[in-house]
């Protein structure tokens, strides 16, 4: 049975702690960092709106928001969830994600990925961890694929975008059976990265 309550979750200089209202400025920041609001695709909250978001972010009982945070220089880089939570079919998503644009392309992704994965498989014991994007967003699509997550689907018109219109959701699954292959790549990844994944 899943059990995700307020849990702090470390690894390769990254470290995922439940969001707070002291994050507010950091994400502010983080936000800041590339204009990030302004990319219709996504849910990066403008730099007034940041409040108004963690507690969004705090108030469903099936989601558990974390930030993310420069381990050893405690800069908040961004944010992630599990979401969607049903415990009575031991599954999880992964979502809500987003980085200041000077940690894209880095090993935070990659390595908050192996976080929060290894915590639903190895830990919670998830069936299945669902992944979730934008139609339009290709990039974390590809993201996503090379995760080796597989495309479950597209549900169309799914959800509002912050400029009024509605998206279609492309949808991914990772089984627990697929989880060593998923687990190696991202090692692989990390390795490539420079970064052995310590825990």
């Amino acid at each position: 049975m899943i059990d995700v309550q307020a849990l702090t979750l470390t690894g390769n200089g990254v470290r995922l702690e439940p969001l707070a209202s002291h994050h507010a400025d950091g994400l502010r920041a983080a936000a800041s960092d590339g204009r990030l609001w302004e990319l219709r695709i996504t849910s990066v909250p403008e730099p007034h709106q940041v409040e108004a978001y963690i507690e969004a972010a705090l108030a469903p009982p099936n989601r558990r928001a974390f930030a993310v945070v420069d381990a050893a220089a405690g800069t908040v880089l961004g944010s992630t969830s599990y979401h969607d939570i049903v415990e009575s079919i031991d599954r999880v998503e992964i979502g809500w994600t987003w980085y200041a644009k000077s940690a894209q392309r880095s090993h935070v992704n990659s390595s908050c990925k192996m976080l929060l994965l290894s915590h639903a498989f190895d830990t919670l014991g998830c069936a299945v961890v669902g992944l979730r994007t934008d139609n339009f967003n290709y990039a974390s699509q590809q993201a996503i694929e090379r995760l080796g997550a597989r495309k479950d689907g597209v549900i169309r018109h799914h959800a509002p975008r912050r400029d009024g219109t509605v998206r279609d959701t492309v949808m991914y699954s990772i089984l627990r059976g697929e989880w060593p292959e998923v687990r190696a790549q991202l090692a692989y990844r990390l390795q490539r990265h420079g970064k052995e994944f310590i825990c």
